[in-house]
């Protein structure tokens, strides 16, 4: 392998000649080898944008020639059309709160443009990563811009999967509208309950809290580009102050606006914790769904989910509820992030929070997790979701004295569970034999128009 040598404050470095980053991504490369994986390609594309807007921005200002400018926007573009990613090699956890990804990407888009003007990689003559890609900034505006951005494009996919799986689940309500099952209160029997009403319940519950991440979500559209070190604007035009962000949005087609308070903006990252707060609720709920999904199919057996794999090395034909096995064990990572990011937002110091690479490393593989979880869940188990007919059982369970306490009264009611427990006789047919409730009256009474069925019945019964 050739190299080409480049220079620091802490001496030199060979660094591959080929390479579009630079002697600063590269120690940072030598320093921070933990998760051995790089950001994300959104992040990425964040600080594109950023760059983009800035250089933009800077050229309105007078800072940056339209030759240097173009060359800038040039070598952005291509970031964003999804080329030289492989170029950003900074770690996912890195020490100074993301100095490392911001110089990454200052060095490559410096080189790729060095390299479009006619010059060399790392020579930096025509195009340098500070005084050019880096004009008016500092990590500490570009860095969280950049994750917002990010964010905001990674939380719409999962909105997007969040309104498939309601449109499931919806789909599985009107389907079995009138299936009727026993609902389950401490695991036992209660009062009969059409899955009409179950599934109809658990699409409700991903609706809202779709609406609370799409709130929580707005608190990114606040940024403090242009506040650069600590948001008071220290060595940034007043031109460019006030065009970049309008760039900003132009380039990423969201509408983001500059903070009331940018030094509050920059100080405190709890807009992050916000969000993480939010997706970690819906996770729970998430949760809640697989949790009822494996005990109706495995336990109770009211329903069936399609068989995807063989669940057993040693037992032939045992299949198991393993889509909502992967469910529950996704949400807890997902909730171990938010603790993450929660820790990582409260310690902020002074001035800025140093640990702003861990929160949004946490916060994107949240989201990226729980989008992916929950497209699994809907493709592999709820669309292919079979519920079995049980009516008979419904009807014939004890329990169903309880739907209709209202037209024949407690003493009464317990009278007729002591006939059956003392005859061992259905209570459907009791209630049949002694003239209270035909068969067919009981079934109709608890379908999702139960209430007012049951109201009728019990009119026609008192009037007799």
């Amino acid at each position: 392998m050739r190299f080409r040598i480049e220079k620091d404050d802490l001496g030199e470095l060979q660094v591959p000649i080929e390479a579009y980053y630079g002697i600063q991504t590269l120690r940072s490369k030598q320093n921070f080898q933990i998760t051995k994986r790089p950001i994300s390609r959104q992040m990425i594309k964040g600080l594109a944008t950023v760059k983009k807007a800035a250089a933009k921005a800077n050229a309105d200002a007078g800072l940056l020639s339209k030759e240097i400018c173009n060359a800038i926007a040039l070598s952005c573009d291509e970031i964003l059309n999804g080329r030289l990613h492989g170029q950003f090699i900074t770690d996912l956890i890195q020490g100074g709160a993301g100095t490392s990804m911001n110089m990454n990407a200052n060095e490559v888009i410096a080189n790729r443009a060095n390299e479009m003007l006619g010059s060399e990689k790392g020579k930096y003559d025509k195009v340098h990563p500070i005084d050019h890609v880096n004009l008016c900034q500092s990590t500490n505006d570009v860095v969280p811009t950049a994750a917002k951005i990010a964010t905001i494009r990674l939380t719409k996919k999962l909105i997007t999967e969040m309104k498939k799986l309601i449109n499931a689940y919806s789909n599985k309500a009107i389907e079995y509208k009138d299936y009727l099952t026993m609902s389950k209160t401490h695991l036992t029997d209660n009062i009969p309950i059409t899955f009409g009403q179950i599934f109809s319940a658990q699409a409700s519950s991903i609706e809202r809290d779709m609406k609370k991440i799409e709130y929580a979500l707005s608190g990114m559209l606040e940024i403090s580009m242009g506040g650069t070190i600590t948001g008071t604007g220290f060595n940034a035009d007043e031109v460019y102050q006030k065009k970049v962000i309008k760039y900003i949005s132009q380039y990423s087609g969201e509408a983001f606006v500059r903070a009331k308070n940018p030094v509050d903006n920059l100080r405190n990252l709890d807009s992050f914790a916000w969000l993480s707060s939010a997706i970690k609720v819906f996770a729970l709920n998430v949760n809640n769904l697989a949790t009822d999904l494996r005990l109706r199919s495995a336990v109770f057996k009211t329903i069936t989910l399609p068989n995807v794999q063989p669940g057993s090395a040693t037992n032939p034909g045992k299949i198991n509820p393993v889509i909502p096995e992967m469910i529950k064990q996704t949400v807890y990572y997902v909730e171990g992030n938010d603790l993450t990011i929660s820790r990582a937002v409260s310690e902020g110091e002074m001035d800025y929070n140093v640990n702003l690479p861990i929160i949004i490393s946490s916060l994107f593989d949240s989201i990226v997790y729980i989008r992916r979880a929950i497209r699994t869940l809907r493709e592999k188990a709820i669309e292919g979701l079979v519920v079995i007919d049980n009516e008979y059982d419904v009807t014939d369970n004890a329990t169903v004295i309880t739907g209709i306490l209202p037209i024949i009264g407690y003493e009464k009611a317990q009278e007729i569970s002591q006939i059956a427990s003392d005859t061992n006789k259905p209570i459907i047919k009791i209630l049949d034999e002694m003239n209270i409730m035909t068969i067919s009256e009981i079934k109709s009474a608890f379908t999702k128009d139960g209430i007012t069925t049951l109201s009728l019945i019990s009119k026609t019964k008192k009037e007799d």
